[in-house]
């Protein structure tokens, strides 16, 4: 595993205390020192044109607390709803939609891809529609390009090869390797 990962991994397995510090440091901002809402939402799209959709899972305070209640309920049903939070939320709305124009994306490396499916399971887009959703399978809709995408950065984290990387790629360019 290089340095690369090795940092990916460690941001991933600390994310939900990156978000809680994050938002409440947004919460407190936001009431304490009177930041217009409207800065918040600029920021979360500014950054969802470097990064994609990460404010939701890495700083959204009403994030934090819907996922705490995901975690609290085995009901998959509820755990589904953490989707529909963000049907209100413009910064969910811009960052969704920058996530295909983002200059960083999650890139699979189908050479060295051992189709393993650990990426899959960790994925939360997979487990709202097997069908539809794989990091992996050719065919399916990548959910990393995927508007509801929040870039949590699991199924990185957890790719044993190291196939799957958060890189930045500038958009509407291939480079011929």
């Amino acid at each position: 595993m290089n340095k690369k990962q090795k940092q990916i991994t460690f941001l991933s397995k600390n994310r939900r205390i990156i978000q809680a510090v994050l938002g409440v440091a947004i919460y407190f901002g936001i009431g304490y020192f009177q930041i217009s809402l409207w800065w918040v939402v600029g920021f979360g799209s500014a950054i969802g044109i470097i990064w994609g959709k990460v404010f939701c899972r890495w700083m959204c305070p009403v994030g934090i607390i819907m996922e705490i209640m995901m975690k609290m309920s085995p009901n998959e049903t509820f755990q589904r709803m953490y989707q529909y939070h963000k049907i209100g939320c413009p910064i969910a709305w811009v960052s969704g939609w920058l996530n295909k124009f983002s200059f960083y994306k999650i890139q699979l490396d189908a050479n060295s891809c051992k189709d393993c499916g650990l990426c899959d399971s960790a994925c939360y887009m997979p487990s709202i529609d097997k069908q539809k959703f794989s990091l992996y399978k050719p065919g399916m809709t990548d959910p990393a390009e995927n508007f509801s995408c929040s870039k949590c950065l699991e199924c990185v984290s957890v790719c044993p090869n190291g196939s799957l990387t958060f890189k930045k790629k500038i958009p509407f360019f291939t480079a011929k390797e």
